[in-house]
């Protein structure tokens, strides 16, 4: 994918987030992932339903690629069962550790496959990675 596109990708999740949204969020697990060298604080809310993720929303302020990286997520993960999620965090984190993944299943989540390039940038796009791993622990424990 070319640079532009990639930019692109990343602008309109940034300008249009998708799920930023906490209107009618009770019965979600609600978790805090922020930067703490930087701005980025983002309140993530996920609704959980016999192992399934069903809904996950945002809200919070976060650079460009937090926040683009938070809606990317969340477009990819509503529908996919814990197990999945797991499964697709373990091999998105692969891929910006320049290690061997598959990108099937990463849709627009592939704009970040240069991130290992600006190392800085890493915590940004791993971000609501943090906090849905804290969310999913938290509905594991209290099951």
């Amino acid at each position: 994918m070319d640079s532009n596109l990639k930019r692109e990708i990343i602008l309109d999740n940034y300008s249009h987030p998708y799920n930023k949204n906490i209107d009618n969020v009770e019965g979600y697990i609600k978790v805090n992932s922020n930067n703490e060298s930087c701005i980025d604080n983002i309140d993530l809310y996920l609704k959980i339903d016999d192992d399934i993720i069903t809904d996950v929303r945002f809200d919070g302020e976060a650079c460009a690629i937090s926040t683009a990286s938070t809606s990317i997520m969340i477009k990819n993960l509503i529908g996919k069962s814990i197990d999945e999620v797991l499964k697709y965090i373990e091999n998105f984190e692969a891929m910006l550790e320049e290690k061997e993944y598959e990108d099937t299943d990463f849709n627009e989540a592939i704009v970040f496959d240069e991130t290992y390039k600006q190392g800085n940038r890493r915590t940004c796009v791993t971000l609501p990675y943090v906090g849905i791993k804290k969310a999913i622990k938290e509905y594991q424990d209290n099951k």
